[in-house]
């Protein structure tokens, strides 16, 4: 009977931390942080399949992607200017706000690497895709929660 008991505490423990996992921002704060940074992978991903043939190239749909990066990168320090409440499964450090210049200095490196990626073509795209994912590595190593 003990053992039956102990599988069902591990069950719920890892049912909690697949749940934990998935699970989404609940401060408002913490989730307007969390839908720019998608933004910002969605659209990183956009060029970086047209850059791996994964894609056909889309000249619209890069030029697209192209300026939805300046944007996001743009909104940076007003959305993360807030720390928030504390949410567990934010993946921000607090590092960010007591390293804010160092942050903003990152979140500029995104900006100045996406204005200056070439979307002509998939080979221009590709030349300036380890900018934008060097930008984001960068910041991701010192600022995000590794998961």
């Amino acid at each position: 009977m003990q053992f039956v008991k102990v599988l069902a505490v591990g069950a719920i423990l890892v049912a909690g931390a697949a749940y934990a996992q998935d699970a989404e921002p609940t401060d408002p704060n913490a989730i307007a942080r969390s839908e720019l940074m998608k933004l910002v992978g969605q659209n990183t991903g956009i060029l970086g399949n047209m850059a791996s043939g994964k894609e056909p190239f889309d000249a619209a749909k890069a030029e697209g992607a192209k300026a939805a990066l300046i944007e996001a990168a743009g909104k940076v320090e007003a959305t993360f200017a807030e720390q928030g409440a504390a949410d567990p499964v934010s993946e921000a450090k607090p590092e960010i706000w007591t390293n804010w210049d160092d942050f903003l200095v990152k979140a500029k490196a995104l900006g100045d690497a996406a204005g200056a990626i070439d979307v002509a073509s998939a080979e221009t795209i590709g030349a300036g895709m380890g900018a934008i994912g060097g930008s984001c590595k960068d910041c991701h190593t010192t600022y995000r929660v590794q998961k």
